[in-house]
């Protein structure tokens, strides 16, 4: 402590309070220690100050690209202004071009009324359609009848006319008209009556007769031919085989049978009965057969049978078995029918097409006709 001396103006001197005397034991902190925290603090103040001048720098960035894209922004909405203004335009144009309200109205109304009779005219058009479907239809019973009966005529084909018949009168059912009820019975009549015919198998006997055309060709065993063994007729040739009058006179005997059984049949023979020539004329009287069995005449195929029988029973032998079997299988083939009597479909066709003109004639004629007759009838 230091004591300090004041003049002595009649106070007693004070003793003046000294600071306290420094602790020998404190150390005063070294220059170099506080050094270093400035130097620390120097450096946080720095960084602070960098971080603070970029975080400007970015938000400086940051404003200017907000503003080129606020720019950008401005230009797309001035350009769909722009585009919006045109259309306005246009629209204002169109808009002009425009009808006003009282002729849309009129306009309007005449296409309502445009619909209403599309409408009825699509109906009527049905209508007649309908109708000529239904004609079309009756138009191809008739043409089926009109077949059925060519059928009959040309080829007797009961089974292809009953087909034909039964379809002309399920397109009459399909009708459902009271005024075919005649038309349907006339029909009805001529399917019973188609129904009690057979029809012939012709296609069979026509196989069968080919195949017996083939055994023909197969026959080797002729009818015995007459040989001179005498010397009486050989002795007018001098007696001589090797003269010219011995070999005429076997060439000449070809050509002449002496039969000494008066009473039976005398067929004449083929020139040399050859065996070729005998095949031939069967497989032809065979061949007529089968034509006229194909074509139901009845007369050709009986004789062409008949023919090819005595063809059989002159030139081969009886008492082969494959010519006796093939004669009995002629005779069988003889009684089979190939023509049938078909009936007649013409009150059917007129029936039909009497309906047909029924249907087409209007009623006010039909009902006109008659008072015309009336009035004729009363005039003197």
């Amino acid at each position: 402590m230091s004591e300090t001396v004041l003049p002595n103006d009649g106070v007693e001197p004070v003793l003046a309070k000294s600071e306290p005397l420094p602790d020998p034991a404190r150390k005063e902190p070294s220059p170099r220690r506080s050094s270093n925290g400035l130097a620390i603090l120097a450096l946080l103040l720095g960084a602070a100050g960098v971080a603070i001048g970029g975080w400007s720098v970015w938000q400086l960035r940051a404003i200017q690209v907000g503003h080129q894209q606020q720019s950008g922004q401005l230009d797309d909405l001035g350009s769909q202004t722009r585009t919006l203004q045109q259309s306005e335009q246009q629209l204002a144009a169109r808009l002009a071009q425009l009808p006003p309200a009282q002729e849309l109205e009129d306009r309007r109304r005449l296409v309502t009324q445009l619909q209403g009779d599309q409408q009825r005219l699509s109906q009527r058009l049905e209508t007649v359609l309908g109708a000529s479907r239904k004609d079309w239809r009756l138009a191809e019973a008739e043409h089926l009848l009109r077949l059925a009966s060519l059928r009959l005529s040309a080829l007797q084909d009961i089974n292809s006319a009953q087909a034909l018949v039964q379809g002309a009168d399920e397109i009459l059912r399909e009708q459902d008209d009271p005024g075919a009820y005649a038309a349907r019975e006339q029909l009805a009549k001529s399917l019973a009556a188609l129904h009690s015919v057979d029809q012939p198998d012709r296609t069979g006997l026509f196989l069968q007769l080919a195949a017996l055309r083939d055994q023909a060709t197969q026959l080797t065993a002729l009818a015995p031919e007459y040989k001179d063994k005498g010397e009486s007729l050989l002795g007018l040739t001098d007696g001589q085989e090797d003269s010219y009058w011995a070999k005429w006179w076997d060439k000449i005997s070809q050509y002449i049978r002496l039969d000494f059984h008066a009473d039976k049949n005398v067929r004449p023979l083929l020139a040399g009965q050859s065996l070729t020539q005998v095949r031939l004329a069967l497989s032809l009287a065979l061949e007529q057969a089968q034509w006229a069995a194909l074509n139901g005449e009845q007369p050709v195929y009986a004789k062409a049978v008949t023919e090819a029988r005595s063809v059989l029973d002159a030139n081969f032998n009886q008492d082969n078995p494959q010519s006796k079997a093939l004669g009995e299988h002629l005779d069988e083939l003889a009684k089979q029918p190939v023509a049938v009597i078909t009936p007649d479909l013409t009150p059917s066709l007129s029936a039909v097409q009497a309906y047909l003109e029924q249907r087409h004639t209007p009623v006010g004629g039909a009902l006109d006709k008659p008072a015309e007759g009336a009035q004729a009838g009363s005039k003197p």
